[in-house]
């Protein structure tokens, strides 16, 4: 057996502290598995004294994580800090230039930085991995690099933010508000004190453009994902979404595109027969389209300590035995500049909603807005309120009332067009509601 693997890890919350534990448990079998043992050297972390459930009174402590980037007593380094620039991106970045490998879960960090930190990896013949960065404990990452070479990728999609799938998947199951299971979400830990990187989308955009990277060998671009976030998805929306035999789900979609790459983050409607309709709660999936395999679709935990931790020992077994792949799949140099894919060029149904004022010739004038701009309708549905009066259900007098219409397949571009008209008619009350169709 050959000299052991001496890892510094720099973070010890939730995953690092789980990272320990099962370092620790399982060293016999990782040892066999990989033929060198891997032990713990040093640490970093900001609390000392908080009880993490394992002994470490053996291991050199670093205030500082650029010092246990800088520790000739570490081989790896494993940056669980987090944040795209500051301590991450220094220790990442100090244990790269001095030759030592690196794990990282950080997503941010990749997405602003990844192509930059490949190119000091190859550099200085140091390994860059980061399977714990994108969906937690599920292997996507290793399967996009080096499972699938020969296949022609052409799409990704993923349901790649738990908070968000928690949240909807409440929302329909118990049909609540937005608001209430948003809060819901923060007492139970799964979503932050501030939700917003979460809910309105930038966290599965970050993870998004590492997929894109890897299945397209492409400069990892998070400036070229579409975002929207959840929040404006109503119970409405979810009723009408399960009357018409679909399921809204925060996607992360990556396609390749005549126009370019386009790459996009919305709610979607996704037929309830599909696979990525059966993901409940905090569960993730990701789907990816191949020519010679179809598609593939791995569910899994998306966060979580044991789980992602999972993924990081995963790379640590990688670089104990010696395994050595580019970062991104291929060399720095041979990553291509993607063209992007403008949103407005983007081809698909819509489930448009929007509140119209309860006069005659509103709901024709729509329909015809939608015409001039070729936009084939599948149906409109006028939903109007209703009331009880006299112990009966009967239509309740109101002064507007919702209206859905479902298109056929069209272009963003189209459709804005048509809303604009819309709203300067003056038949609707507010901003149209908007989602995205997914049938494939």
């Amino acid at each position: 057996m050959t000299a052991e693997l001496k890892v510094g890890v720099a973070g010890l919350g939730t995953v690092g502290s789980a990272l320990l534990r099962i370092l620790i448990d399982r060293a016999d079998d990782l040892a066999a598995a990989t033929g060198r043992p891997l032990r713990v050297t040093a640490v970093s972390a900001r609390n000392r004294s908080r009880d993490r459930g394992v002994d470490l009174s053996q291991v050199t402590w670093h205030d500082d994580p650029l010092a246990l980037a800088r520790d000739p007593d570490v081989d790896v380094v494993v940056e669980l800090i987090g944040g795209a620039e500051g301590a991450a991106r220094d220790t990442v970045t100090a244990a790269l230039e001095g030759g030592k490998s690196v794990v990282t879960a950080n997503k941010a960090l990749l997405a602003a930085h990844g192509v930059e930190l490949a190119r000091l990896a190859e550099q200085s013949g140091a390994a860059l991995n980061f399977e714990a960065a994108v969906a937690g404990g599920i292997p996507v990452v290793k399967a996009l690099r080096e499972a699938l070479p020969g296949n022609a990728l052409h799409g990704i999609f993923g349901i790649l933010n738990g908070t968000c799938n928690y949240i909807l998947t409440r929302m329909e199951e118990d049909k609540l508000g937005f608001a209430e299971c948003l809060k819901e979400a923060q007492v139970l830990g799964y979503a932050e004190a501030d939700p917003t990187f979460d809910i309105g989308g930038f966290d599965t955009a970050h993870k998004l453009a590492i997929l894109t990277s890897l299945a397209f060998g492409t400069q990892v671009d998070a400036d070229a994902v579409y975002v929207e976030g959840i929040a404006s998805i109503t119970p409405l929306d979810l009723q009408m979404a399960d009357e018409l035999g679909y399921r809204i789900k925060l996607l992360g979609v990556a396609r390749r595109t005549p126009e370019g790459i386009e790459q996009r983050v919305h709610p979607t409607m996704v037929l309830k027969s599909s696979a990525l309709a059966q993901v409940m709660g905090v569960t993730n999936a990701v789907a990816i389209t191949g020519s010679a395999v179809g598609e593939l679709t791995f569910v899994g935990p998306g966060a979580g300590g044991n789980a992602t931790a999972s993924s990081v020992v995963s790379d640590l077994a990688d670089i104990a035995r010696g395994t050595a792949v580019a970062p991104f799949g291929r060399h720095t140099e041979r990553l291509a500049t993607a063209e992007r894919a403008p949103m407005q060029t983007h081809q698909g149904g819509y489930y448009i909603r929007m509140t119209a004022l309860d006069r005659p010739g509103a709901a024709a004038s729509i329909a015809t807005r939608m015409a001039e701009e070729e936009i084939s309708l599948e149906s409109i549905i006028q939903r109007h309120p209703r009331a009880r009066k006299g112990g009966e259900d009967v239509l309740a007098k109101d002064s507007s009332v919702p209206v859905v219409l479902i298109t056929h397949a069209t272009s963003e571009a189209a459709v804005r067009r048509a809303l604009d008209k819309v709203i300067a008619d003056g038949h609707i009350e507010g901003v149209p509601q908007l989602i995205r169709i997914e049938t494939e």
